[in-house]
């Protein structure tokens, strides 16, 4: 089985093992791209502590659920925002106002919309959690 976006398979993973009320979930294969969302998600409460399991192979991620995530997926295709459109694309993937998170991919890295308003720079649509 080939994994065509390993970014989308992990939030499955975690939204799953939510769902079913599991308290850990195993992400593989691991990236850089998957550790700094997670870092983002974890910043905002989301998920507790998570850690990096060198396997031998592509490595893995241990991740603490708190129970917390209603809904979690990846933005397909990836989206080019200027930085005052922020609010239209919260709007269609956000249930409510200042309600959930949107990560946007920048020039100074992964950060959450709300970050990039504040730095005003744009970007592209990674992901959303709420």
């Amino acid at each position: 089985m080939t994994l065509m976006d390993p970014l989308a398979n992990a939030l499955t993973n975690i939204l799953n093992h939510e769902r079913i009320g599991k308290n850990e979930v195993l992400l593989r294969p691991a990236s850089k791209m998957i550790s700094a969302t997670l870092r983002l998600i974890q910043k905002a409460g989301y998920i507790g502590e998570f850690e990096y399991i060198d396997d031998g192979r592509s490595g893995q991620f241990k991740v603490q659920l708190l129970g917390r995530i209603n809904k979690t997926g990846v933005i397909k295709p990836r989206y080019p925002v200027k930085k005052d459109e922020f609010q239209k694309w919260a709007n269609l993937y956000l249930p409510a106002y200042n309600f959930g998170l949107l990560i946007v991919s920048t020039s100074e890295g992964l950060m959450t919309h709300n970050e990039a308003i504040e730095k005003g720079i744009g970007g592209r649509l990674i992901a959303y959690i709420y």
